[in-house]
């Protein structure tokens, strides 16, 4: 699991927690991620939707895909295909996507870059794996998450963010035992690169056999561990968490506290986690296939702008006798 790697020991260090004088947040529960066939039939596993949605605003959304070994013309993508009303965040560990979408955004994005799509008032996107992947195969493991957009920001032009893994901000554990990687948001002081418009914080963490990871959290953010790879335990209660597990903290405490376990299983050398919590949106969801409003009419009105193509128009250099013929 490449993603982008460093010497902890080189690296700013988080705060050390006094543990009697912490306000530590408790585990509200676990949920073990379901399996769903995405775009051309790719397997995803997927925590939420699933738990109460007012636990994970104002995420809507996080598929797991991989880490998977393809053989030659086995990678499969997502064809062109719309969205209004909300972000994807795709961050890839290994492996490599390819992008494109109606605004001229897009490009490569491999071994710990993310791309950050904000669709908002509409957008047509292509994720796609490169061509040498098609045909040779290879190991691919990433990850896309669904950020929700507040009512007043649902309407606002669409954007495109390419985050380099260069780019990601790289810090230690207090005692050195794990590395964090900050994608988006803030992190007791440190901020990530990605520009958000809904206030989140995104990581991603390994974390060392046997070490402990704490950081401060904010109060008004919710807080969630979802396991990429190996396993360890959440909270003070020292909750189990497994690969493909998403652990939800309750609302109050000002800090979160993790472990990897003493042993990995053999896929894993180290216990790796994503850690996202963000600042609930509480308004009205409503949601159908790619599009997520406020409204039933508003879903309606999307799909009846969609079929109008007023979110937009595969470019030209992108189009297939496929995509000539559905505009027919």
């Amino acid at each position: 699991m490449p993603a982008v790697t460093a010497d902890p020991l080189t690296l700013p260090r988080l705060p050390l927690l006094s543990e009697p004088d912490t306000a530590w947040r408790p585990v509200a529960r676990t949920v073990r991620a379901e399996k769903f066939l995405e775009g051309e039939g790719f397997q995803v596993r997927r925590p939420f939707p699933g738990v109460d949605l007012a636990q994970a605003d104002p995420f809507l959304l996080l598929d797991h895909m991989g880490a998977v070994e393809y053989g030659p013309g086995e990678a499969k993508g997502a064809p062109w295909h719309p969205h209004r009303g909300f972000e994807t965040v795709t961050y890839m560990i290994d492996g490599a996507m390819q992008h494109t979408d109606s605004i001229g955004g897009g490009g490569l994005i491999t071994d710990g870059a993310t791309q950050w799509m904000t669709a908002a008032r509409g957008i047509l996107h292509n994720e796609v794996p490169p061509q040498d992947m098609v045909a040779k195969g290879g190991l691919f493991h990433g990850v896309q998450l669904w950020v929700n957009l507040p009512r007043a920001l649902k309407m606002a032009e669409p954007r495109y963010q390419d985050i380099a893994a260069r780019d990601v901000t790289l810090l230690a554990s207090d005692d050195g035992g794990a590395l964090v990687r900050v994608i988006a948001g803030d992190l007791a002081g440190y901020h990530g690169p990605g520009s958000t418009y809904t206030p989140i914080t995104y990581l991603h963490a390994t974390v060392a056999p046997g070490a402990r990871l704490t950081m401060p959290w904010p109060e008004h953010f919710n807080a969630m561990v979802y396991v990429l790879s190996g396993r360890g335990t959440v909270g003070r209660e020292g909750r189990p968490l497994d690969e493909g597990e998403l652990a939800v903290f309750g609302r109050s405490g000002r800090a979160l506290t993790l472990r990897a376990a003493d042993t990995q299983p053999g896929n894993s050398a180290n216990w790796e986690v994503l850690v996202l919590g963000g600042q609930p949106i509480n308004e009205p969801v409503a949601r159908y296939g790619p599009f997520v409003m406020n409204t039933r009419q508003e879903i309606i009105q999307a799909f009846e702008d969609y079929q109008a193509g007023r979110l937009g128009q595969i470019p030209v250099a992108h189009r297939t006798a496929a995509d000539l013929r559905v505009e027919d």
